[in-house]
């Protein structure tokens, strides 16, 4: 008897719907825009987000990295590594290496320059490539793998080898036809090399160009990309993860005694993990995703003021209907019911709609920045509850106000 209930009050709400067609379709829209702009700027949020995730998950998992504190990241009003200390050597960042021996890799590297062309045959890049000298070891610390060839050895390292591993898309522009870039010479800056391996692809990551990177031995750097006072970083990768913040500490004390600090004395470098960075960043877009919400709720508020003004206006057109139904037996809950039926309805619908365009738009971003696509259940579900609000709210008042009409006015009502 409910379910039949149900059914026939959800049947006139559609009625009613399709009656007044054009005054449905308005409000439908005004609620769809409300949780267009929550779903969609949500969903792009958490596109961003997995796309940071990515990206410096990329870098290494599991492992942490040794530099000056000379360099400053600033994000929004948060300052961080404000300090200009004394960089680190080649002898200290070759001595903490050596002196470490917790179960893990050590790797030694340092960026040669973020603007250096690549030059084969006729083939000229533009100044963008990134030239990092790096030891036999950088490879597994940074998180990158071997797509073709093979990685440097500790002899061509001592040995100041002119050999060079190139990232996908140098290959692909440098190498173009398929060609085999092994074994080939290739000029990066004023150096020339012999392309000993090619990386793999970091897909998404490429944005921020892990894809255009050559690597050479740290040692050919200083031959071809000298500099006074250059600066060497120092990656670890524990053995096991769950050693990762034992080996930050110990690798701290190793290299406080390299660096020859007192036990008074401020440590002057820097250990960060390597998903650090992008945990700061995703702290920073909290802001984000709190006024991404409030723009949605006062749009949805809108909403809820204009489908109460037209379910009002509904009420006082259908009088004659509902004083009708009374003379006919229909108790005064069921009248209340009928009308909340439809506004829920046509709250249900401004849903779907708005789900649907927040999930093109929210996607529309994450496309744009090479991200994956993402169904955001928890911002459906999220949109589908608010909807469900704003039609009880928003039909609850004129439902009341349908349901105590007197039957002999409503029916002598013009």
């Amino acid at each position: 008897m409910k379910w039949a209930m149900f059914v026939e009050n959800v049947r006139i709400a559609m009625k009613s719907i399709r009656t007044n067609l054009l005054r449905t379709i308005l409000t439908v829209l005004i609620i769809a825009f409300g949780i267009m702009a929550l779903v969609g700027i949500l969903t792009a949020i958490d596109s961003i987000k997995l796309s940071l995730t990515e990206s410096f998950s990329l870098m290494g998992a599991n492992t942490f990295t040794i530099e000056s504190r000379s360099m400053r990241v600033q994000i929004g009003n948060q300052k961080y590594r404000r300090k200009n200390h004394e960089f680190i050597s080649h002898k200290q960042a070759q001595e903490f290496k050596d002196r470490y021996e917790l179960p893990g890799r050590v790797s030694i590297w340092t960026r040669a320059s973020g603007s250096a062309i690549v030059k084969y045959k006729s083939y000229k890049s533009n100044p963008n490539t990134s030239v990092l000298g790096v030891d036999e070891d950088y490879i597994f610390t940074a998180g990158y793998e071997i797509e073709k060839g093979r990685n440097f050895t500790a002899s061509e390292i001592r040995e100041n080898a002119n050999i060079v591993l190139i990232g996908a898309e140098v290959a692909r522009k440098a190498f173009v036809n398929n060609q085999d870039p092994l074994n080939r010479f290739i000029s990066v800056g004023n150096g020339r090399y012999r392309v000993v391996g090619v990386l793999k692809s970091r897909g998404n990551s490429g944005s921020m160009g892990t894809d255009r990177t050559c690597l050479i031995p740290y040692s050919n750097v200083r031959q071809y990309f000298s500099r006074p006072r250059m600066s060497y970083s120092i990656n670890v990768m524990p053995g096991e993860p769950q050693l990762l913040d034992v080996s930050v500490s110990e690798a701290e004390g190793i290299f406080r005694r390299v660096r020859r600090l007192e036990a008074r004395d401020e440590t002057d470098f820097n250990i960060t993990k390597s998903d650090q960075l992008a945990q700061m960043l995703l702290e920073n877009m909290k802001m984000v995703t709190m006024a991404a919400t409030i723009i949605g709720l006062i749009t949805l508020m809108g909403a809820v003021i204009g489908l109460m003004n037209i379910m009002l206006v509904s009420v006082t057109e259908r009088t004659k209907e509902i004083g009708t139904r009374k003379a006919l037996g229909a108790k005064s809950v069921m009248i209340k019911r009928q009308f909340l039926y439809e506004a829920i309805v046509i709250g249900q619908m401004g849903a779907l709609v708005g789900i649907l365009l927040g999930i093109i738009m929210g996607n529309g971003v994450s496309l744009a920045i090479g991200s994956n696509f993402i169904i955001p259940w928890k911002w459906i579900i999220t949109g589908i509850v608010l909807c469900f609000g704003v039609g009880i709210i928003s039909g609850y008042f004129p439902a009341v106000k349908a349901s105590k009409l007197d039957p002999i006015l409503a029916l002598r009502y013009e």
